[in-house]
């Protein structure tokens, strides 16, 4: 089938388009009806799992009933390197486009781009996909037991979670996965094969060894044959090829006896055995070839051109174990039994040498880098025991498997490396402290950049370093030398802000710009871009606004306008933070205009756009503007490449379910948001533990809102920071909450000091956004109080500063106390302002107070209701068993709540909201 342009463009580089083909069944093989009819039945399931030992044919049979089907079905044949998830991933779409040609073209430009996304978010896209094919789709993972990741084995179990019915998931391995198999079992979607039903049957070992031979054997002696390998089909299939040329089968067939292990070795010396001289060579020399061409035999075995080719064919005549791999016959592999014997001999045989051995592997190393094939040109280096050549290609590599997913694999060749050789390569060292961040192992990069900036203080030639391999002096010829201490003030900036150290973020972003010239553009809009974020979390608003807008503009002016839309997002989170809603919103709709819609890796930006422009219409009140942009960016968003826009997304979606009263559900997308968060150098100001405490808080749940703040350390006293305003902000809320609920003066006061200071804080900083909760944070301790007019006073100072700007889920997320508020300021003060009216408007006209328990408890609703009927508090006691000093308990704090100060205006207010259908 036709392969789309991404994939093309990605397999000349990186992928082997063979891993993609199925294997053809065997011309004279045994078709099996039983095993064919459970495939088919299989169908009807979501997975289908084949899992025995080596040979017993697992593939062959799968390659049977796919010839025999009418349904597509994508082939991918995984090795050791697929283990490295994005790699994996980029596989698995290239299987499927050679069924579906244009299938994932999204996501493989993401995984193309030089940051892939998420394997979540990345699976999340490609279930989206295949639910959206119009016809039904096979996909078969042969070898899997040769991935050894967990990662993957969480990508597929997220698949089979929510599998869409066009797909069905086909798994032949070696060993069971590590996945919901007893979930799947239990559920009836999954069909198994193992190798108690694999076995040849004495009838199907009739066929295969009659078949095979050309006559007929005696039922005695296929009996022996079949016992002897328990059914196993490589055993048979080798008994049968040994049987070939037996002038006596019948001693033959007694003297195949012995334990299984000696059987295998028997019948495979006996075959190899059998070959001229140059063939038994030629298949020794090539057996450290995993995959194989004609050229590549050519240049391991130092051949004229078109001998490997020549011998390939003359090999799969004979039927020597030889798997073709494409349609056209150029690729092939050794069957896996016969390639470890092979390699078994190969490291026997007198008359190759242990330098010999290593000599194949370098020329296949060298031949493999000439293809750009930097994975392999690597593994046959390390065979060959040959530190400098793997230091060499890893540094070459480095910028294209980092930028093409491959750091995780690139780093672990690099970890074979002697000290020695390692600490003296400077800019391989840099490039290794980089891999290692990509992984999370901050210390161990900063021992990396350490062993470089030795070697720059090091006095010396700068462009020479000694190889500790050969005691020679050789050339630093990466052109990443130049840049070296830039790149590691870079990385040291990320480690920094990673530990949330702003201070030391900002010196080694400083240092990093001071090192770079216009002539190193990218290094520059890192530095800068490190430089803002450092500022952001210092609480330098203005600042940072201006290096991440600066940022934005430079990456834009070099032709990286996907990095600079991509940055737009924090420009609008700091934009909202200093309070101008209305710039936010317009500077996220002046780069949407910028996305051309044909350009599929710069719309990949487009998502974050999207989610800033639903959370300012959700804050002004335009939940159906909120709800289509959300709904925007979840469908580019799970396309894209954005790291750190799935965690974001699902923030967003939590605050506007938290803001809509569905608390569990908000608490369950923070969950899901936490395990989605990669660790970035943008400032985490918002942290997700104090968010669920307010949404505890909105639960009734002080308890576990108390626990945070214990857990925190959080106290009214403590010292403030930018970077802990947030919390100490919920911690407020927590007091509040907690006075309403214990009555202790304390609570009430430490939270109105603890506000007092915020305040002061954020309007230094010139942060209106925050100023606007506090004040209305006060306003709500006073009302708690019972001090209604004092409660009115930051009230219509947190009015003044939203207004201008169009908040209105500030005001309405405070619920019932904050409509009696808003009430009492209109009626009282006879106010006829817009805004106002705005948010009464929002809120349903006055408060909602069908849930009153915020504002009256059941038993405050009981007496109140007394009270109006004219009961004294004697009478009152009497009337609910309860002691006088109780009922004037009740009473004061009805007051307080509905800010009067008699039974009249208690009365009165009650009637006027609504609180109780009164007389």
């Amino acid at each position: 089938s036709r392969l789309s342009p991404a994939i093309i463009k990605l397999m000349s580089t990186l992928l082997l388009a063979t891993k993609l083909y199925r294997p053809p069944p065997r011309s004279n093989g045994v078709l099996r009806q039983r095993l064919l009819a459970q495939l088919g039945v299989g169908l009807q399931r979501n997975l289908t799992l084949i899992a025995a030992g080596a040979g017993f044919g697992k593939t062959t049979l799968l390659s049977q009933w796919l010839e025999e089907g009418a349904q597509p079905t994508a082939w991918l044949t995984l090795d050791e390197g697929d283990s490295e998830p994005a790699r994996f991933l980029a596989y698995l779409l290239a299987a499927v486009q050679t069924v579906v040609p244009q299938f994932g073209a999204g996501v493989m430009a993401a995984l193309l781009a030089p940051q892939p996304p998420p394997v979540a978010a990345t699976m999340i896209a490609l279930i989206n996909e295949f639910a959206a094919l119009p016809h039904p789709v096979t996909l078969v993972l042969d070898d899997y037991h040769r991935v050894d990741s967990r990662p993957v084995d969480e990508a597929l179990s997220l698949l089979l979670a929510h599998q869409p019915p066009q797909l069905h998931l086909v798994i032949a391995t070696r060993e069971d996965p590590q996945l919901p198999l007893a979930r799947l079992r239990a559920k009836g979607q999954l069909t198994e094969l193992r190798a108690v039903d694999l076995r040849f049957t004495r009838a199907e070992a009739t066929t295969l060894l009659n078949q095979a031979v050309g006559f007929n054997l005696a039922a005695g002696a296929v009996a022996v044959l079949e016992a002897r390998t328990e059914g196993w089909a490589t055993g048979l299939h080798l008994a049968a090829l040994s049987l070939r040329g037996q002038h006596n089968t019948a001693d033959f067939v007694h003297s195949f006896s012995g334990s299984h292990r000696f059987v295998l070795d028997y019948l495979l010396e006996d075959v190899f055995q059998q070959q001229p001289a140059p063939i038994q060579q030629f298949l020794l020399c090539t057996s450290i070839l995993d995959r194989f061409c004609g050229p590549l035999c050519d240049a391991v075995l130092g051949e004229p051109a078109g001998s490997g080719q020549a011998a390939l064919h003359a090999i799969e005549r004979a039927n020597l174990f030889l798997v073709p791999l494409d349609n056209e016959r150029r690729w092939y592999r050794y069957h896996q039994l016969f390639g470890e014997f092979l390699r078994q001999r190969l490291t026997q045989e007198a008359r190759l040498t242990k330098d010999e051995i290593a000599g194949l592997h370098t020329r296949a190393s060298i031949w493999y880098e000439a293809q750009d094939l930097d994975i392999e040109a690597l593994h046959h280096a390390a065979a060959a025991a040959d530190p400098a050549r793997i230091a060499c290609l890893a540094e070459q590599s480095w910028e294209r498997m980092d930028t093409s997913f491959h750091s995780a694999v690139w780093g672990r060749w690099v970890q074979m490396l002697p000290e020695a050789v390692l600490r003296v390569r400077p800019v391989l060292c840099v490039q290794y402290a980089s891999a290692l961040l990509d992984t999370g192992e901050v210390e161990a990069s900063e021992a990396r950049l350490r062993d470089a900036e030795r070697w720059l203080a090091t006095p010396g030639d700068p462009n020479t370093v000694a190889d500790g391999a050969t005691e020679q002096m050789v050339v630093v010829a990466n052109e990443q030398s130049a840049t070296l201490s830039a790149r590691i003030a870079i990385f040291r900036a990320y480690i920094s802000q990673a530990r949330g150290d702003a201070a030391a973020t900002a010196r080694h972003a400083a240092d990093a710009l001071a090192g770079t010239t216009d002539a190193e553009p990218l290094l520059r809009a890192q530095a800068a871009a490190l430089m803002g974020f450092a500022h952001w979390a210092s609480g330098d608003l203005a600042q940072a606004h201006r290096a991440i807008a600066d940022w934005i503009e430079h990456t834009r002016q070099t032709g990286n306008l996907a990095f600079a839309l991509a940055s737009v997002f924090y420009q609008a989170e700091i934009l909202i933070a200093q309070g101008q809603l209305h710039e936010a919103a317009r500077v996220c709709r002046h780069f949407l205009q910028l996305v051309p819609a044909d350009d599929e890796a710069i719309r990949q930006a487009a998502p974050h756009l999207h989610l800033g422009l639903a959370l300012i219409a959700h804050e002004q009140g335009d939940a159906l503007i909120a709800a289509l942009h959300l709904q925007t960016s979840k469908e580019l968003g799970e396309r894209a490449s954005l790291v750190d826009w799935p965690f974001r997304w699902h923030l967003a979606k939590a605050h506007m379910e938290e803001s809509a009263g569905q608390w569990d559900t908000a608490l369950d997308l923070l969950d899901e948001a936490g395990r989605l968060y990669v660790r970035n150098p943008v400032p985490d100001l918002r942290p997700l533990a104090a968010i669920k405490a307010r949404v505890h808080l909105k639960q009734r749940n002080l308890a576990a809102a108390l626990a945070w703040a214990a857990e925190r350390g959080l106290s009214a006293a403590d010292d403030l920071s930018y970077g802990r305003e947030f919390e100490h902000i919920i911690l407020a809320r927590v007091l509040i909450a907690r006075y309403r609920h214990e009555r202790a003066d304390a609570y009430l006061h430490d939270a109105l000091r603890l506000l007092t200071r915020l305040l002061t804080a954020a309007e230094a900083g010139n942060r209106p956004a925050s100023a606007i909760e506090i004040l209305l944070l006060q306003s709500l301790a006073h009302a708690a109080q019972g001090d209604l007019p004092q409660a009115l006073v930051p009230l219509e100072h947190a009015l003044a500063l939203a207004e201008p700007e169009g908040y209105v889920r500030l005001f309405v997320d405070e619920g019932p106390p904050m409509a009696l508020l808003l009430r009492t300021m209109q009626q009282e003060g006879g106010r006829t302002n817009g805004y106002l009216h705005t948010l009464l408007a929002a809120i349903g006209g006055q408060p909602d107070l069908s849930s009153a328990e915020e504002l009256l408890s059941e038993r405050e609703r009981e007496v109140l209701q007394l009270i109006a009927e004219g009961l004294s508090n004697q009478e009152l006691a009497a009337r609910l068993f309860l002691s006088p000093h109780t009922i004037k308990v009740h009473t004061r704090n009805i007051y307080g709540k509905l800010g009067v100060s008699s039974r009249t205006q208690a009365v009165a207010r009650a009637r006027t909201l609504g609180i109780l259908d009164l007389p």
